[in-house]
């Protein structure tokens, strides 16, 4: 690793998680003050962040835009997923996301809001924990166990409600039922109040990324039927997308 380059990233992606920060913060963040003014210098003169002389805060700059758009990784994977999530709002009434796995988080790469007044609020590129959610287990199940032991074992996994599963032998113990079912739940383990049902979509030996696919809704407007019912519609928009890609369906 390049040291400076290693702190220009992280503080990238610092200032992208708060959305604007002050020197001081940069300075506590953990860049010494004898770097950290030439860090800033040299990305504002570049792009990456601007700077404000009233306010004093630093933001991502253009450049950091422009470099974010001409990126089209999982655009292929968007698209033919694009019809499968409306049919999927349509006839289910949640909301509908499309995660693909970076290290031990979902990242959402394509959402469909429900249209009821509550609902979960996501974006697209956000970034959750993968073994507190429904689509992060099921992103998960698309990795050796090996693999999945590496990754969680390397950070400590944080618990988020009552319910968050926080050991990794369990977590393996859970994604390999995830294998054996078809599909993976999160029940009120990353939000209070909130179910989530996913299915697996593609593997990173398939596509070069794994991707999955999910149903968010409030506890309120589940009931008896709550996960199965969920996984037919799932399975049938996983079979659709994986067509649409030229891959097996099922």
């Amino acid at each position: 690793m390049v040291k400076s380059a290693e702190r220009a990233l992280a503080l990238l992606d610092f200032i992208a998680e708060q959305g604007q920060v002050r020197f001081q913060e940069v300075v506590d963040f953990g860049i010494p003050k004898s770097s950290a003014h030439g860090l800033l210098h040299t990305m504002v003169e570049s792009g990456w962040l601007d700077y404000s002389e009233q306010t004093r805060y630093y933001k991502l700059g253009l450049h950091a835009w422009q470099i974010g758009h001409s990126y089209d990784g999982h655009r292929g994977l968007v698209d033919a997923a694009s019809e499968a999530m409306d049919i999927l709002v349509s006839r289910l009434g949640e909301t509908v996301q499309l995660a693909r796995l970076e290290g031990i988080e979902n990242v959402y790469i394509a959402i469909r809001e429900s249209p009821h007044p509550m609902r979960m609020a996501s974006s697209v590129g956000m970034r959750l924990h993968a073994h507190a959610t429904g689509i992060g287990k099921a992103l998960l199940s698309t990795l050796s166990d090996s693999e999945v032991d590496t990754r969680l074992s390397a950070v400590a996994l944080p618990r988020l409600t009552e319910n968050t599963v926080t050991e990794v032998d369990e977590i393996l113990r859970i994604v390999d039922r995830v294998r054996h079912l078809g599909f993976a739940v999160d029940d009120e383990e990353f939000i209070a109040g909130c179910r989530c049902v996913a299915v697996p979509l593609v593997s990173e030996d398939e596509t070069g990324v794994a991707a999955a696919l999910s149903v968010t809704m409030p506890f309120q407007r589940t009931d008896a039927s709550w996960p199965h019912a969920f996984y037919p519609p799932l399975q049938e928009a996983r079979s659709m997308i994986r067509k649409a890609m030229g891959l097996a369906p099922t």
